[in-house]
Order: C-alpha cells, then sequence, then structure tokens
C-alpha cells in the first residue's frame, strides 16, 4: 500500500485542458499510484485528444453549459463504475478577447458565463453526482491563492466565489454523507490557460521573485496537493482552502523586490 491509499479507486476528472494543465498532473499522478480515472471534456473534438494522453481510461462529453449534459451525467458515469471516490473540478474560463478591462467595465454576458463555468458548475456536478459519490467520497476544485489579484481580471472576484461556495457545499454534503469539499489555492502556474491571460506572463515572473526559495510553482506541487485532498488521507481536511503557493503571500515585501523597485524610480 502506498501513502495515498488510492489503489483501485475511481476518480472523475473534469477539466484535463492538456499535458500542462493541473487536471492532467493530477489524473497522471492518481493513475501512477494504482486508480482508475474517468474523463469529460467539453465537445466531441476533445475527446480524442484527452485519448493519446489516458488512453485505457473512458472520456465522455459534458460541457458545464448544457444542462442536459450535466443531468445525464451520473448515467455516463454508470457505465463504467457503480461508485465514485472522488471529483476533481478543474474548469475556469473568462472572456479576455478584448483584453483585461476596469472591472467597471465587465460584461454581463462575459461574468455570468465565467460565474457559471468557473464556479457554479462545482455545485451543480456535484448535484448531479451525488447519487454516485461514495459516502466517503472527496471533491476537490481548483482556485487561485489571491483572488484579489487584479491580473486575473474579472475572474479574481469569480474564484473568490468558488472558494465561499466550498464550504457551504461541505455542510450540505453533511447533512446525508461524510463526503469532503476543499479547494486547492494555487500560485501563478505555467499553463496554457494562464497563457490566455493578458500580461500574465509579467505576473508569473513577479510572482516567482515572492516565492521564499526564489523558484516558481511547479504544476506538478499542486496536483499533488490536490491527490492528498482527494486520497483518505486528508480525511480530516473539510470546506477549506488550502494554499499552495511557495510562500508567495506571505512575501510581498520581499526586500529583494522593494531594492529592484526604488532603484528604477
Amino acid at each position: 500500500m502506498n501513502f495515498l491509499n488510492v489503489e483501485n479507486k475511481t476518480f472523475f476528472i473534469a477539466g484535463v485542458a492538456n499535458k500542462k494543465s493541473v487536471a492532467y498532473f493530477s489524473a497522471k499522478t492518481l493513475i501512477e499510484n494504482g486508480a482508475k480515472c474517468l474523463f469529460s471534456v467539453q465537445n466531441e473534438a476533445q475527446i480524442e485528444t484527452l485519448k493519446k494522453l489516458f488512453p485505457e481510461s473512458p472520456v465522455f462529453v459534458c460541457d458545464v453549459e448544457n444542462k442536459a449534459h450535466i443531468a445525464s451525467l451520473s448515467a455516463e458515469i454508470l457505465k463504467f463504475t457503480s461508485k465514485i471516490d472522488g471529483l476533481l473540478h478543474s474548469l475556469a474560463f473568462a472572456n479576455f478577447s478584448e483584453g483585461v478591462k476596469p472591472f467597471i467595465e465587465t460584461k454581463r454576458e462575459d461574468y455570468l458565463q465565467a460565474a457559471q463555468i468557473s464556479s457554479f458548475s462545482l455545485v451543480e456536478l456535484a448535484n448531479s453526482l451525488k447519487q454516485v459519490l461514495n459516502p466517503e467520497a472527496s471533491i476537490v476544485t481548483i482556485s487561485i491563492s489571491n483572488t484579489k489579484a487584479t491580473s486575473y481580471g474579472y475572474l479574481g472576484p469569480i474564484k473568490a466565489m468558488l472558494d465561499a461556495t466550498v464550504p457551504f457545499l461541505a455542510k450540505s454534503f453533511s447533512e446525508f454523507s461524510n463526503i469532503r469539499v476543499n479547494a486547492v489555492g494555487a500560485g501563478p502556474l505555467k499553463t496554457s490557460a494562464s497563457a490566455g491571460i493578458p500580461d500574465y506572463i509579467d505576473n508569473y515572473l513577479y510572482a516567482e521573485e515572492l516565492t521564499l526559495r526564489k523558484h516558481a510553482l511547479e504544476t506538478q506541487e499542486v496536483a499533488n496537493t490536490v491527490c492528498f485532498l482527494l486520497s483518505p488521507r486528508s480525511s480530516g481536511i473539510n470546506a477549506s482552502t488550502v494554499l499552495v503557493d511557495a510562500g508567495m503571500s506571505s512575501n510581498y515585501f520581499d526586500q529583494k523586490v522593494v531594492k529592484t523597485f526604488t532603484k528604477n524610480k
């Protein structure tokens, strides 16, 4: 038995975009530790891409903007297994096609779409899956380390909404099960999704300088925390957002960074 104790357990993974994503690293780690994974993708075109990454794992379509897809999710999963031991929700989207605008200029349709995909879909997926989740299962969602960071645009307050949703969802599940719900607040990462945020690379490099070790957060490090939270080993953690940022949040006044700034004034 390895430490995670996930052998022969089955996890549902929503949000594997590519080999750089947190969901990919998490699923790969779970499988390497003896677990089985089921995957959903947004559309049919993405099935083959994911099959190349995980050829032995079932993949089906679940667009979280489509109510019918969410409603049929349990039935799709029951084609492959009678129960799942955990859900990883790693979904986020914001429309930055016009660049990052002042928050006050956020378009209603953009905000509501991002809120549905990035936050409320967690509630809908959890509700759809409650009958196929083991009573001791774990649900994990991916948030960010600082929801007040302006570099995320209007996705910041939506991730704050996601963080606030976690304890309410955990309390809901506690009324009939021991299912746990937690979030991982990840610091800036070098992922394809992040690359879509305007000027993200500057913020990524700045965040690297604020880490205590002066080395950027690795996606695998976030995935390791995700896998721990999905595993029975984290049974004492519930209704929480676990911060994973290599110490960045405790080091905003790093003297090297401060001196670099003042020299340039």
